[in-house]
């Protein structure tokens, strides 16, 4: 098969497609013929050379992907051969073929396509899991997500929305503002014009976000714990803004607020497990009922990643950027 290797860490010509040998299911894993993966921060960073795959993932970026089931592993039920599927991955999506563990597999939603798929597992997980499982956004909450563009985003938006809550979020421009507003968003906040601070303060009559989704860190930190409302919860999932900020202990004590910080990508697997698994009970009806959509930019061949890395990397894109097998 082909695949995207990175033979050296670099730019986006550090990406090369060359042929690779076929992958082989494992236990409990099923080999995936793949139509289609998506372009997340997380790969650029790996082909840069900073965030390598954990032990026994497949070498080749590529956090997720849809496709057809090409055979089972020892071991596994519930799926069979032609069934059309996205995956969440620790890593092989830029490739023709993936092992993937059964427990990481969903079904293609009623409504989306094969290829439109590809843009869900990454972002679907990682909203659910750290704005509901942890941070317990409650219906009639605000929740702030900064990026409201990008695909993490472009669903959060779309899922707070969905249990009731109220969102205000942050992106750089008019543009990319009013495609939010487009998702449901209600409070729009130009980051490069406006303080997010005041504005939720406004925004809230002072009371501040219940729950912020954030993908900045360091940069963010403080900013973050004082627009948080009293029993808010921060959950932080990147560090665009850097790793190492000073947070206020006595801020965070008298707003009795907590603050989380996690990745999805080196979690054991029974963790990926259970929150695909709670993914596909709450998210999935949401999709099939049609309130709640993928958001996809554009879709290049696979081939072309590096074009693919350059538009992400310029956040030249609203929701996902994929990738298409050339078959």
């Amino acid at each position: 098969m082909y695949a995207i290797t990175i033979p050296e860490p670099g730019g986006p010509e550090a990406l090369v497609w060359d042929e690779v040998p076929d992958p082989v299911p494992g236990e409990g894993e099923v080999l995936v013929e793949v139509a289609a993966s998506a372009v997340n921060r997380a790969d650029v960073l790996q082909r840069q050379g900073f965030y390598n795959p954990p032990p026994g993932a497949s070498p080749y970026p590529g956090l997720e992907c849809s496709g057809r089931v090409a055979a089972l592993g020892p071991g596994v039920s519930g799926w069979a051969v032609g069934d059309e599927v996205c995956a969440l991955l620790a890593g092989g999506g830029y490739a023709e073929k993936v092992a993937v563990p059964a427990g990481q597999l969903l079904p293609v939603p009623v409504g989306v396509d094969l290829r439109t798929a590809a843009a869900l597992p990454e972002v679907t997980c990682t909203v659910w899991s750290n704005v509901f499982m942890i941070a317990h956004l409650r219906p009639g909450e605000t929740l702030l997500v900064h990026g409201g563009s990008s695909g993490i985003g472009t669903m959060a938006v779309q899922l707070a929305k969905a249990v009731g809550a109220k969102v205000a979020v942050t992106a750089g421009t008019p543009e990319k503002l009013e495609r939010c507003a487009e998702l449901g968003a209600d409070i729009l906040i130009n980051y490069r014009e406006q303080d997010f601070v005041e504005e939720i303060e406004k925004a809230t009559g002072g009371a501040g976000a219940d729950v912020i989704l954030d993908n900045m860190g360091a940069k963010y930190l403080e900013r973050n714990v004082r627009a948080l409302a009293v029993n808010g919860r921060l959950a932080i999932i990147g560090m665009q803004g850097g790793a190492k900020g000073e947070l206020n202990i006595g801020a965070l004590l008298t707003k009795r607020a907590a603050i989380s910080a996690t990745s999805l990508r080196a979690r054991p697997l029974e963790e990926k497990a259970a929150i695909v698994a709670a993914v596909r009970e709450h998210v999935w009806p949401l999709l099939a009922a049609g309130g709640v959509r993928p958001v996809v930019d554009r879709a290049l061949p696979m081939s072309e990643a590096a074009a693919a890395h350059r538009i992400v990397e310029e956040s030249g894109h609203v929701g996902k950027v994929l990738l298409t097998a050339s078959r």
